[in-house]
């Protein structure tokens, strides 16, 4: 069993034969006081803080910034790993102060959608669940409101077991004390991710990487597809709606003529009203495509017109849907709108 830094923090507490009231201080100095090395934690004993930075380094946050590029909202920084591998984290800020961040899960990705740039990249490596956690734990540190958090950096979230470690440290009240309603996860469509979030998670928002109605060119674009196809996932979206009764995002990339037709969006409308009582629950989140010259195959962007057709179609058939704000990344797909209306 691999346990969290926080979880070892304790256990090193213990072994120190300090009482247990050491480990609240340290917590309080990390998530009150923002202290960002052991070794300015005074409070704590000398041998304490020594053997604390020691075991996990000076710094409390084991991820090292190597680029930080700040455009508009988006501030995006380039994280380095313990063994190399490098993951990218993006902080959005909006006017009246509320602060997102979209994380990665992954040291690339091996599932290889043909227009995603982390798929072109491969799979290199799963990150811990102290690694994903540490991206938020940086800008913690350095003042940042930690409002909402989303999984749709690199990689897929649900191919990750440490996902759902995670999430622990992230909802634990005593550490990050997030709200399951101010974290979303992004999925290509797994389904056995989705039946455990519904059971352990079942607040935590829910996003699917739909991008296109067809099984037979959801395939194409996405090979999951041929693993889990589209029917079977959307029964397990179902599933989750009915169980959760929460709003479910259907994330739509628009590709410029690949699946922006009158077409496309007309069976969007119709795999969405086929679910019933349920179809309200279903929101379609339009996305511009940003480009990128890492994928094999070349796409554009959908034209303002073409996005705007596919959202009248949308309203036309009662089906709730926004044109989604894009923020592009040069390593993953790039981070969408990320739920920042989604409040408890």
């Amino acid at each position: 069993m691999i346990y969290s830094k926080y979880e070892v923090m304790k256990r090193c507490i213990s072994g120190m034969n300090f009482p247990d009231y050491r480990y609240e201080q340290l917590i309080k100095m990390i998530f009150a006081q923002h202290i960002p090395d052991f070794h300015s934690m005074y409070m704590l004993p000398e041998r304490l803080r020594s053997n604390l930075a020691e075991t996990f380094g000076t710094s409390v946050c084991g991820l090292v910034p190597v680029t930080h590029r700040a455009s508009g909202q988006a501030d995006k920084v380039l994280f380095q790993l313990k063994d190399g591998n490098c993951v990218e984290t993006v902080n959005l800020h909006y006017k009246k102060g509320w602060e997102s961040f979209c994380v990665s899960s992954q040291c690339g990705c091996g599932f290889g959608c043909k227009f995603c740039a982390t798929g072109a990249i491969g799979h290199k490596r799963n990150m811990t669940a102290d690694e994903i956690t540490d991206q938020i734990l940086y800008f913690y540190l350095a003042g940042h409101q930690i409002n909402s958090v989303s999984f749709m950096g690199m990689g897929e979230p649900f191919a990750n077991p440490n996902l759902f470690d995670a999430l622990k440290i992230l909802t634990n009240p005593s550490l990050f004390g997030l709200s399951q309603r101010r974290i979303t996860i992004s999925t290509i469509g797994m389904i056995p991710g989705i039946k455990r979030l519904t059971r352990d998670f079942p607040q935590v928002n829910l996003a699917f990487s739909l991008h296109s109605p067809f099984e037979k060119q959801r395939s194409e674009l996405m090979p999951i597809n041929q693993t889990y196809p589209l029917h079977k996932v959307m029964d397990a979206l179902d599933a989750h709606v009915a169980n959760t009764k929460r709003r479910l995002f259907l994330a739509y990339i628009m590709l410029g003529g690949i699946n922006d037709s009158a077409e496309h969006a007309k069976a969007l409308a119709h795999l969405i009203l086929s679910r019933g009582a349920l179809s309200y629950l279903y929101h379609v989140d339009l996305i511009p495509y940003n480009a990128t010259d890492k994928t094999a195959r070349k796409f554009t962007a959908s034209n303002h017109e073409a996005i705007k057709n596919f959202s009248d179609i949308l309203h036309s058939n009662r089906i709730s849907v926004a044109i989604r704000m894009q923020f592009g990344s040069d390593i993953g797909a790039g981070c969408g709108q990320l739920y920042a209306d989604e409040r408890d």
